[in-house]
Parts: structure tokens; C-alpha cells; sequence
């Protein structure tokens, strides 16, 4: 479906009013502008993507069900696109040899884009190519366009719009441009992150929805290097860069994908309604619950999971023991580190802040946030300590917290036997294969993936089940604490 702002904007250009785009290439932004959006969106076997961090990491918790390319059937492309388009009138003369056609391509949009990032030359021409490629794999799998007559028109015409967009990306900068994606991506998901039956307000949904993204974020990279042919370590370093990589996140985020009954789905869309089918329920009632615990500060610790306040609880603590120390410096250190692989600096600054003990009303005022901002900044900070508590470095917290494997996870011996006796036969394995890889020698560790192996489970299901574990013995202590 193509974007109403995106096409009038194209329709208000003028070859007078609009110095930013090239003269080779801005009849055919005008022209075709309605086609190259739809094409945009409808195209087959092209996924670009995004990137919000330059040091974003490749790890998620969250599985991306990787959609592969040959969902996209070329016949959406060719009949939805030229049905809207508005054809050149004057055909332009073909290029016989495709290597001279993508040469020439490539420096009609370099010399568009140096127009605009005359400061940008070492990335100009690599991504000019990039765009010409794409445009040229576009209207060499379309027939209708091949039929049409004017195959060099549709290519400026698509090469256009997403120079236009790479361009608006540009100028916007890297945060605004960030900030931007981020808006228009979660707006496009904000019904679709959680069940009906939820009944999440604004913030327990947004709390989601940030996590969410995450995710898509990393599908996107991951699909941007693959259809580009980068090596697996590409990243966006330069501010040009970070342009076109958002503008394709943003293309591949509204691309359509054909399902059952003739009908058709916006990526994005079904990756929310996949990454909300997932969530348990209990999870939902708990983030909810933990946003509604925290809107007094002095029910803050209420709000709080036991997991979020018994690691806070250890950090401010001045501890007297040096190993504690030792260990103290090195969760706090591996918890920032986590933040900010994640891209949330703004939780590194407020558990700067909660580690001096600050009362809320000085958090706000430090950080320059109304009450409710604070309120969502604090839920979504609990929320990532206790995905790193159980999944990341489970290993180290528990050993912090004393309640590591030879430990009993820090319950007594009679009640270490009533919570093993209460999981299932297969906890009880993971159990038993966790305490023997605690105790591996290093000559011959026992990694997850041994363990998954022996289970016939995945590395992703002994992590997940092993967080399940770890989340029941958090209660069953806690519980038995209360009770003493």
C-alpha cells in the first residue's frame, strides 16, 4: 500500500522548488512517484533493513521467524504497481549490456546523492550501487515492466523515491532520523502487540512494543547484509550510511506479504501479531501489574519484582567483603554493557542514578522527565534486568546473589527437594544437565548446545526453559522467605 505523505510530497515537488533532487532523476520521481511506492512495498525477493545503534549486537532473546523471499510472488508486484502507476510518456533508450546499464545507474544516483552529502564521497558510490542494483532486480522480475517499453523510466522512477527517502533520512540526522523509524514503526504495531484479551493500557503496551523492536531491528540487519552480499559484520558507520539503512527498514517494514484467501499482510505486522502470540499471559499480567505498582513512589517497592529488587538491593549495599565487591562491580559492569548492546542508554543513566539511591522526584528532575516518562523508563529498565538475570548472565547474578546451582539456587535442602519434586520430568533433566555443566572441567565444558542435543531440544528451547526454572525457584524462594 503506498504512503500518502510519500506520494503527496513527491506530487508537491518541482523541478524549480526542489534543488535536492537531480535533474536525471526528478521527472521521474514526479512521474512515477505513486509506482515507485507501491513497488516499494510490493516488490519480490528484496529485504532491506535497519539498523537504530551502530553497536547494535546480533543477540535477541526474541526468535525472528525470518520470512524467506519467495513468499513474495512477483504477480502482487506487477499488478498493483502498474494498475497505479503513471507511466513517462517518451520512453528512454534501452542499455543494451546490464553491466553498462547499472554503471550508469549507479552515477545518475551519485551524483543525486552527492548533492545532497557533498561530505559523504567514500560512501556515495557504494551506496548509489547499492539502490541501482536493487532498482535493476525490481524491473528484471517484473514482466509487465519488461513489456512495458520503458524499462530505464521505472528504474529512475523507483531509484528516485528511495533516494528521496534515503535523502529525508539524511538531513533528519542520525537521532532524529532514529527517533523518526522508531515512531512510525510503532504506530504501525501499537493494536497488534498484544492479544485483545490483554487489555493492556498505553504504557504495558509500549514497554512491549519496545522489545518488540528490538527484534525486528536485528531481522532487518541480518536481511539487509544477505540481499546486499555484505559480510556478516557490516555496520552503518557513516551518517549516510545510517540514511539508507533506515529508509530500507522502513521499506521492508511495509512490504506485503501474501496470505491464505487472497489476502495480504504488512511485514511488520505479522511479525508483532507472531512476537504477541508468544507472550505468555503471565507476562502480560506482571508488566501490567509492575506499571501500576509504580505509579506512587512510595509503592515503588511493591511495583517491583523480587528479581529487579533484589539486584538493586545488592548494588547500592556497601559491602565489606572484597570478593563482594569484586563481584558487585562486575554485575554492574555486565549489566551496562547488556543496556547498552541493547540500545538503551537511557537505562544505564537511570540505574546510574538508582545506584545513588536517588528518590524518584530527583531521578525526574536530573533526567529532565515528567513523572509518567520516569514511570515507563523504570518499568522497561526492570523489565531488560530481569532478562539478564535469567538468561544472559544468569550464571554470574546467582552467584552474586549466593544462589547459584551448588547452592540449591539458594534454598534450604528440604525446600530444594519440594521444588525439584514439583517440576517435570524434563526440568528435572535440564536441572541435572545444568548442575553437571556447573561442574565441567575446562577441558571439557558441556555447553547448551550439548545439552540441547541430548534433549533433542534447540539451544533457544534450553534457554528458555532453564529461564522458566530459574523464574519458578525466584518464587519458591521467595515465598519460603516469606514464611520464615
Amino acid at each position: 500500500m503506498a504512503n500518502p505523505n510519500v506520494a503527496n510530497s513527491n506530487a508537491a515537488s518541482s523541478p524549480a522548488g526542489d534543488a535536492s533532487v537531480h535533474t536525471s532523476v526528478r521527472p521521474f520521481i514526479q512521474a512515477g512517484s505513486q509506482a515507485g511506492s507501491d513497488a516499494e512495498a510490493l516488490a519480490p525477493d528484496l529485504v532491506p533493513s535497519s539498523l537504530m545503534e551502530p553497536g547494535l549486537a546480533e543477540a535477541s532473546l526474541l526468535e525472528a521467524d525470518l520470512l524467506e523471499s519467495d513468499l513474495l510472488e512477483s504477480d502482487l508486484l506487477e499488478s498493483d504497481v502498474l494498475k497505479s502507476a503513471a507511466l513517462p510518456h517518451e520512453p528512454i533508450t534501452q542499455t543494451s549490456a546490464p553491466q553498462n546499464e547499472f554503471q550508469e545507474l549507479r552515477q545518475i544516483f551519485a551524483r543525486e546523492l552527492t548533492l545532497t552529502a557533498p561530505n559523504a564521497q567514500a560512501s556515495i558510490k557504494a551506496v548509489a550501487g547499492r539502490i541501482a542494483r536493487e532498482v535493476q532486480r525490481i524491473c528484471e522480475k517484473s514482466d509487465r515492466i519488461q513489456k512495458s517499453g520503458d524499462v530505464r523510466g521505472w528504474q529512475l522512477s523507483l531509484g528516485g523515491h528511495r533516494l528521496e527517502k534515503c535523502i529525508s533520512y539524511y538531513k533528519l540526522g542520525s537521532h532524529r532520523g532514529r527517533v523518526e523509524l522508531h515512531s512510525t514503526l510503532s504506530t504501525m504495531v501499537y493494536r497488534h502487540i498484544a492479544p485483545l484479551h490483554a487489555r493492556l493500557g498505553f504504557q504495558g503496551r509500549h514497554a512491549l512494543i519496545e522489545d518488540f523492536l528490538q527484534s525486528f531491528y536485528i531481522e532487518s540487519l541480518k536481511m539487509f547484509r544477505r540481499e546486499n552480499e555484505l559480510p556478516e559484520d557490516y555496520q552503518p558507520r557513516t551518517r549516510l550510511q545510517l540514511a539508507e539503512y533506515m529508509s530500507f527498514t522502513e521499506q521492508y517494514a511495509k512490504r506485503r506479504v501474501n496470505l491464505p484467501g487472497r489476502t495480504n499482510q504488512q511485514i511488520v505486522i505479522l511479525r508483532a501479531q507472531s512476537f504477541s502470540n508468544r507472550q505468555p499471559k503471565e507476562t502480560l499480567v506482571d508488566i501490567e501489574a509492575a506499571l501500576e505498582g509504580s505509579k506512587r513512589d512510595d509503592a515503588e517497592s511493591i511495583g517491583t519484582s523480587s528479581v529487579s529488587r533484589q539486584l538493586r538491593e545488592h548494588m547500592v549495599a556497601e559491602g565489606l567483603d572484597p570478593t563482594e565487591g569484586v563481584l558487585r562491580d562486575r554485575v554492574i559492569g555486565q549489566l551496562v554493557a547488556y543496556l547498552r548492546t541493547e540500545g538503551h542508554e537511557d537505562c544505564i543513566d537511570y540505574l546510574s542514578l538508582r545506584l545513588q539511591d536517588l528518590p524518584a522526584p530527583e531521578i525526574d528532575e536530573v533526567l529532565g522527565l515528567t513523572a509518567r516518562q520516569r514511570d515507563y523508563l523504570q518499568q522497561r529498565f526492570k523489565y531488560h534486568v530481569e532478562r539478564f538475570a535469567k538468561l544472559h548472565e544468569w550464571e554470574l547474578v546467582h552467584n552474586w546473589l549466593g544462589a547459584n546451582l551448588n547452592q540449591n539456587l539458594g534454598m534450604l535442602p528440604t525446600h530444594w527437594e519440594g521444588f525439584y519434586a514439583e517440576l517435570t520430568p524434563e526440568q528435572q533433566q535440564l536441572v541435572d544437565w545444568k548442575r553437571r555443566q556447573a561442574k565441567a572441567p575446562e577441558s571439557a565444558p558441556i555447553s547448551d548446545e550439548d545439552i540441547a542435543k541430548v534433549l533433542s531440544w534447540t539451544p533457544k528451547q534450553v534457554q528458555k526453559r532453564w529461564a522458566k526454572v530459574l523464574e519458578q525457584a525466584w518464587r519458591t524462594r521467595n515465598l519460603d522467605e516469606e514464611t520464615v
